[in-house]
């Protein structure tokens, strides 16, 4: 609970104390994690003056934040603010005691706080819920010189890996599943309409409040047909008052990245205004060990560090939202519009053998989306989000030089430019989407829920290749593709036993339309049209063994539809397959987690969870000679167990936090194009890994509400194949060797009655470890990062 600090006292109203009035004022006030009054309620007037002064004074008034698990929250409260006159004097003597506000005793106080839905209360609610749902906090993560992709690598489960610095491609594992297998939100948004960079990776770590990872079973409120689980992205979700923020931060490799944002309340209208923005610019020129002839001219093959020298990325957005919040007629009606872009230059092939020294692709996004959300009075509540994005990439490889990996221009072609595939190559491709998500929910009783969900997805696509174009030659992008999906769902939710049970039970619907046209010599046009459909059903259930100890199940059969890059492929080197069929898993869950608050030597959780994957009809990405194509390749089973544990000191001066994962996942596919991988562990994945922190924090050094802390984390990955693990011999086999990587982070944060300021300094890969990733595509090494941050807000 929070603690009362410090107490104003406010000036009595002059007429109340002519009057002889007194009161007591029920307010709500809004606490931020440092304690600080931001919002005063009044809850129900009582006049005369008072509501205005216990509102004024209470504005001033400090307190020791709201803890969870030992970590300052935000939170709401009701106080009772009390009016108080001095006992009329004794006749014939004249009253000397003015009147005054009175300051609730210690006990009194205690019975009248509540703390309500603010800040992280959310996020307990839903890691204690029946959803296999973990759930991160990004409050001391903002601090950091980190992005969204190294804060969620934190996760046990969870691995996050790059074919590079900042900006390159991220790919996102859970339990053993990869890339469009998990699906991606922010605020409910499918995330790749949303505007935000190129991928999870990318998105500002400051913009986000809270990051929840779906393991397997997602809730239908995500309309989602995804195969292994969803993520979802939640901002700042506290509309009170005015607030303002930006962060900065600079380091290694010419990295900038810049975040702000803004909003205001009118409280007696509920009109909202927020604004975000971000920038991000790097070169990533930091060095990597490479296979090059030697500089010198002799011509002799050597193991050499260079700098890598064309993979800069840059990018940028913005978004602005404005409406209405906690009105009688809506909870929330709210537009946003937003628009993004990025570029990227790509800097070698996929496993790093070769450089490219012009080649070049990137994005650029906008659109809209409208919300409404309103809870009725008998029971039914709504949930509507409605948008449009329009997405356009670009790819283009003109270059005429071969370089080599100092940056140099080799030699030059005599033929047509062009360094992947031969030939020059400028593709655009623009891509129309306008999606919906119904959320209709009824409380039947109490304790049973009754939920429903229908999210439509209409995508038009259409690109050209105007290289192709210039030269008259048949275009395969040219054509017009759509694709129609609708994911429906139904869910019961049951809580019984005094809370102890929590089931729910749902069903979902899968509709795919796909329609393609392929361009043929003459100009004619070969049509392809799809109709997918399929069911699915899934159950969550948690029970509560005793107050801090309880047990979760789940399971789903799961379907993923293909993807518009799968069946009309992406306009750089994939290309397209009408043809593809849904991917379907049998997923499962079991976990056991405890916890302890406030105990006599600290606070304690830790939690272990089991999981297996049998999937079907996968779809993988194919290379062949001058191109790669999506096809449905194997089945798979993935087996494994993951566990996690923390620990925070009285008075939240230490803390220690740990996980660890280990995965089998394996091709059960005896024929096809992997038939002869069969019990063969799936290449180029990590199965074993394990992330540690340890963060030591001391207050009160400066300033009464200054803190400091110095944080430590590092990661552990077991070494893997890079191909099956049947090929070649035990001793020439190629092997991604084991990595430990450390970084370490100071933080120094200071209050005022207006502003926080955070200063940060982070170095990351301490001990400058060779570091991988995909197919041996090397990380960065030792770099530094400094970050300022800066709140202002009432």
């Amino acid at each position: 609970m929070p603690k009362l600090l410090e107490f104003v006292e406010a000036a009595y109203p002059a007429q109340a104390k002519q009057d002889r009035l007194e009161a007591k004022v029920a307010l709500r006030l809004t606490l931020d994690a440092q304690g600080t009054v931001t919002t005063a309620e009044v809850l129900g007037p009582i006049g005369h003056g008072f509501d205005e002064a216990a509102r004024e004074a209470a504005l001033r008034f400090r307190f020791e934040p709201a803890k969870r698990n030992g970590t300052p929250v935000p939170s709401r409260i009701v106080y009772p603010y009390e009016f108080r006159l001095p006992p009329p004097p004794p006749s014939g003597t004249q009253d000397s005691s003015p009147p005054a506000a009175t300051e609730p005793s210690d006990s009194s106080f205690e019975e009248t706080i509540e703390v309500t839905d603010a800040g992280e209360s959310v996020a307990q609610r839903r890691r204690q819920s029946a959803e296999a749902v973990q759930v991160l906090e990004v409050g001391t993560v903002q601090r950091e010189a980190v992005d969204l992709g190294e804060a969620l690598a934190r996760t046990e489960g969870v691995s996050v890996r790059r074919t590079g610095g900042l900006g390159s491609t991220s790919r996102f594992s859970l339990a053993g599943f990869t890339d469009e297998q998990i699906r991606f939100f922010i605020d409910g948004v499918p995330l790749e309409l949303a505007g935000y960079g190129a991928g999870l990776a990318n998105v500002p770590v400051n913009l986000i409040q809270r990051a929840e990872t779906y393991n397997g079973v997602v809730p239908i409120r995500f309309g989602a047909d995804a195969l292994g689980g969803a993520v979802h992205l939640e901002t700042d979700q506290d509309f009170q008052g005015t607030r303002a923020s930006a962060s900065y931060e600079l380091g290694s490799y010419d990295t900038h990245r810049l975040t702000a944002s803004v909003r205001h309340l009118h409280e007696p209208t509920g009109f909202l205004f927020r604004a975000n923005g971000y920038f991000d610019d790097t070169q990533n020129d930091y060095l990597v060990d490479v296979n090059a002839v030697a500089a010198d001219g002799s011509g002799r093959p050597l193991r050499v560090r260079v700098h890598r020298f064309h993979d800069a990325y840059r990018a940028g957005g913005a978004g602005i939202e404005t409406g209405f919040v906690d009105q009688s007629w809506a909870r929330r009606l709210l537009l946003r519009i937003f628009t993004g872009t990025y570029d990227k230059e790509l800097q070698n092939d996929v496993e790093m053998s070769n450089p490219y020294g012009e080649v070049e692709y990137g994005e650029t996004s906008g659109g809209a989306t409208l919300r409404f959300e309103q809870i009725f009075s008998n029971g039914l509540s709504a949930n509507v989000i409605a948008g449009y994005t329009y997405r356009r990439n670009h790819f283009t490889d003109l270059s005429k030089c071969v370089y080599d990996w100092y940056g140099r221009c080799v030699f030059v072609r005599d033929g047509q430019p062009g360094v992947i595939e031969d030939r020059p190559v400028e593709r655009v491709i623009g891509q129309h989407t306008g999606f919906a998500r119904l959320n209709l929910g009824w409380n039947v009783t109490p304790l049973q829920k009754l939920r429903l969900s229908l999210a439509p997805t209409v995508v038009d696509r259409a690109g050209e290749d105007r290289q192709l174009q210039a030269a008259q030659q048949l275009d395969p992008l040219d054509g017009e593709r759509n694709l129609f999906n609708l994911v429906s769902g139904v869910e019961y939710e049951l809580d019984a036993f005094e809370d102890r049970l929590e089931n729910i039970l749902f069903v979902k619907d899968y509709l795919q339309r796909a329609y393609g046209e392929k361009p043929l010599d003459g100009g004619d046009f070969s049509v392809t049209k799809r109709n997918l459909h399929q069911v699915g059903l899934g159950d969550s259930t948690r029970l509560r063994l005793s107050p801090g100890l309880y047990a979760k199940a789940s399971y789903e059969w799961a379907t993923r539809l293909p993807r518009p890059d799968e069946f009309f492929g992406n306009g750089l080197l994939i290309i397209e397959n009408l043809t593809l069929k849904p991917e379907t898993s049998h997923n499962i869950n079991l976990g056991l987690t405890y916890e302890t608050r406030e105990t006599a030597v600290g606070d304690f959780r830790a939690n272990v969870t089991g999981f297996g994957r049998l999937a079907d009809q996968l779809i993988v990405l194919i290379g062949q000679p001058s191109y790669f194509v999506y096809q449905n390749v194997f089945a798979a089973r993935a087996l494994g167990v993951s566990g996690a544990a923390g620990w925070v000191s009285p008075g939240n001066y230490f803390s220690l936090d740990g996980n660890a994962t280990w995965q089998d996942f394996r091709n059960t596919s005896s024929e096809g194009t992997y038939g002869s991988f069969v019990d063969k562990r799936i290449p180029n994945q990590p199965y074993m890994w394990a992330n540690g922190s340890a963060r030591f924090q001391l207050s009160q050094l400066i300033s009464p509400r200054d803190e400091l802390a110095l944080t430590w984390n590092t990661r552990y990955i077991h070494e893997f194949f890079r191909a099956w693990e049947g090929v070649g011999q035990v001793d020439t086999k190629d092997v991604i060797d084991s990595q430990w990587v450390h970084s370490l982070s100071l933080t120094y944060v200071t209050r005022s009655d207006t502003a926080t300021l955070t200063w940060s300094a982070d170095v990351q890969n301490l001990t400058d470890a060779r570091a991988y990733d995909f197919y041996g595509v090397q990380r960065p090494g030792r770099s530094l990062f400094a970050k300022l941050t800066v709140e202002f807000g009432n």
